[in-house]
């Protein structure tokens, strides 16, 4: 009987604010954030992350951003890296391409939590998945939304489909 292979799957969890959400957001949102969340998946000796250009690749931990401030364990996974790969350019060609970006309802930590799923069956932690909607309860986070929408995160890698 064959043993199939098994790859680590990790999340990585930068602050994008680095360390001044949990500064400043209890005065202008009159509640606690401990970060503003980038989230990368890591499998197969790549970083994955979606951005405004689509999906990007790198090292781990190559990204401008530095190393993560934190990575969870998100188990393993039997999907080798071809398949992987393939799923991804599914993704960039639909739900994922460029241009479908937007930082509260389609941002990097949508992806995450869909490809953690694909992955280990799997979501990411829900502080980060519920940040937006916790940010868009407040009347400063309300006020701010036409300003955020405009906003794409990107901390560099190259895109999985060449478009760079």
């Amino acid at each position: 009987m064959d043993q199939t292979d098994c790859y680590p799957v990790k999340l990585y969890i930068y602050d994008m604010s680095k360390g001044m959400a949990r500064q400043l957001s209890p005065l202008m949102l009159g509640r606690q954030l401990d970060g503003i969340w980038h989230t990368a998946i890591v499998v197969h000796g790549k970083e994955f992350f979606f951005v405004g250009d689509g999906i990007n690749n790198c090292p781990p931990g190559s990204t401008p951003l530095g190393e993560p401030n934190s990575t969870v364990d998100l188990g393993s996974t039997e999907v080798p890296a071809e398949i992987f790969m393939e799923y991804l350019m599914s993704l960039a060609d639909s739900t994922y391409s460029n241009n479908t970006y937007n930082l509260f309802e389609h941002n990097c930590n949508t992806f995450s939590n869909e490809v953690a799923q694909f992955l280990t069956g799997k979501k990411i932690p829900s502080y980060i998945t519920d940040l937006p909607s916790e940010v868009l309860s407040t009347p400063f986070g309300q006020a701010l939304r036409p300003l955020l929408d405009s906003i794409v995160i990107n901390p560099g890698g190259s895109n999985i489909t060449g478009q760079r």
